[in-house]
């Protein structure tokens, strides 16, 4: 069952960056809590309390919390309203399906000057004759009873019955307290057979505890009979456990009780005979016994390897998930294989050529999150039947291929198309002047007709 803690308290108060000693509103339902405590002491400013959905059967330690505006107590076991005097502030008290059969109690409601709103329904008192008439008149500060206005022609009619409906209610209030005893009763005398019974399971019986003669034979028998224990056993509590739900049963705080104690042992046991059928998985295999490195995904991640010919490098790209934290990301790289620990699951590829692993790096994307792993080739890399030499380094029978092409082309010279000869080669270089590789024919001038005084000088340049 849940208490209230300071730990508790801390963690519910999240908004309040878990300063618990000015928090104004605190949730704490659903938490199992069979006493309300601490909260006077710790969070002396609330003005919001939610405390619906839980095992409450008293109100108490809340009368100095003077701020509080809002209380809500729903579906809990509370059977009479009290000790909310000291709450100066409040307006609004919720206290729908509990199980208040004291109508009187409200009574105690009179203190409280600010109280506007009050949720009864759903509580025993709640069907009794004059229920409505009773708290329109006992509590006159009241604007709202269970979620509907009180008129002003309302509280005047119950004011002039009053007396006659008290009367009623007194009745009606003996004669649910004779009842309610009569289901403690029978509620304490349940739970006396229910521990007896748990006593004599308990307790180790007589067939089969003695040693039988044949020792050994019972000895090996022991894992079937384990089995079939077992099986009974299940058995045995699927029956009880439809027994118990079949069953009818008041609505009562003890009843509530019974269930949730039913509830909490059925899960008690789900998690032993889960803890049981857990078995540890061998660990996975990544290299073998002679060596052999194995391609292991265990992850199941999306990947590519790319072999980058120019830059002689083997680059690993793994589709790691984009929010994980690095720090659950380990790389390993060997020369033949690389290994990824995600999470503790290792993903392991063999790698196809020999690879350098100190001067290897790993990197993760900043927009895909993915793990990039590059890792140089060791030397040359044979691919195919070629042999391709490792960036920087010459060959010599590719350079003497080369000059042996070069010697190979010959040059052509263009001469003049009337002479058929080959030129001269010794006349070819003379000392003063520079005869240009490609020879073109000299342009013929046609001398000047008849002027015996004209003299053809070739260094006057002709006449345009």
């Amino acid at each position: 069952m849940g208490r209230i803690t300071e730990d508790l308290i801390r963690r519910n108060a999240e908004h309040n960056d878990c300063v618990i000693f000015s928090l104004e509103e605190l949730s704490l339902h659903q938490q199992e809590i069979e006493r309300l405590e601490h909260v006077d002491r710790w969070c002396r400013d609330l003005k919001i309390l939610y405390l619906q959905n839980n095992l409450i059967g008293k109100i108490e330690n809340v009368g100095k919390l003077k701020k509080l505006e809002y209380l809500n107590l729903a579906l809990n076991n509370i059977e009479k309203i009290e000790n909310l005097e000291g709450c100066e502030g409040l307006t609004k008290l919720d206290l729908t399906v509990n199980f208040i059969g004291q109508l009187s109690s409200v009574k105690a409601l009179r203190h409280n000057i600010h109280l506007r709103e009050l949720f009864l329904m759903g509580n025993p008192c709640a069907d009794f004759r004059g229920y409505r008439q009773f708290v329109v008149a006992t509590l006159q500060q009241l604007k709202w009873l269970d979620g509907k206005e009180i008129e002003r022609s309302e509280r005047i009619q119950a004011l002039q019955d009053f007396p006659v409906i008290e009367q009623q209610i007194g009745e009606q209030e003996k004669a649910y307290c004779l009842r309610r005893a009569k289901d403690k009763k029978e509620a304490e005398r349940k739970l006396q057979e229910e521990r007896e019974n748990r006593e004599e399971e308990g307790r180790p019986g007589c067939d089969g505890c003695s040693p039988s003669s044949g020792e050994s034979k019972g000895h090996v028998q022991a894992p079937d009979t384990r089995q079939g224990d077992r099986e009974e056993k299940q058995l045995d509590s699927s029956e009880a456990d439809l027994e118990f739900w079949n069953k009818p049963s008041l609505f009562t705080p003890e009843s509530r009780l019974e269930t949730l104690r039913h509830m909490e042992k059925q899960r008690k046991d789900g998690e032993k005979l889960s803890e049981k059928k857990k078995e540890v998985k061998p660990p996975r295999t990544l290299v073998t016994e002679d060596g052999r490195a194995l391609n292991v995904n265990e992850p199941k991640l999306g990947f590519s390897l790319r072999d980058d010919e120019q830059r002689n490098q083997i680059i690993l790209d793994l589709a790691v998930y984009r929010y994980l934290d690095t720090s659950l990301i380990s790389v390993d790289v060997q020369p033949t294989y690389v290994r990824v620990m995600v999470k503790g699951k290792p993903f392991q590829l063999v790698l196809p050529g020999e690879v350098r692993p100190d001067s290897s790096s790993a990197k993760r994307s900043q927009t895909t999150g993915h793990l990039v792993v590059c890792m140089p080739k060791v030397g040359e890399v044979i691919t195919g039947s070629q042999l391709t030499p490792k960036p920087g380094m010459s060959n010599p029978d590719s350079s003497r291929e080369r000059s042996n092409k070069r010697s190979k082309q010959t040059e052509k010279l263009e001469v003049d198309p009337s002479k058929h000869s080959f030129p001269d080669v010794a006349n070819i270089v003379q000392g003063k002047k520079h005869t240009p590789r490609r020879v073109h024919p000299e342009p013929e001038v046609p001398p000047s007709g008849g002027d015996p005084d004209f003299e053809d000088n070739p260094e006057v340049p002709p006449l345009i």
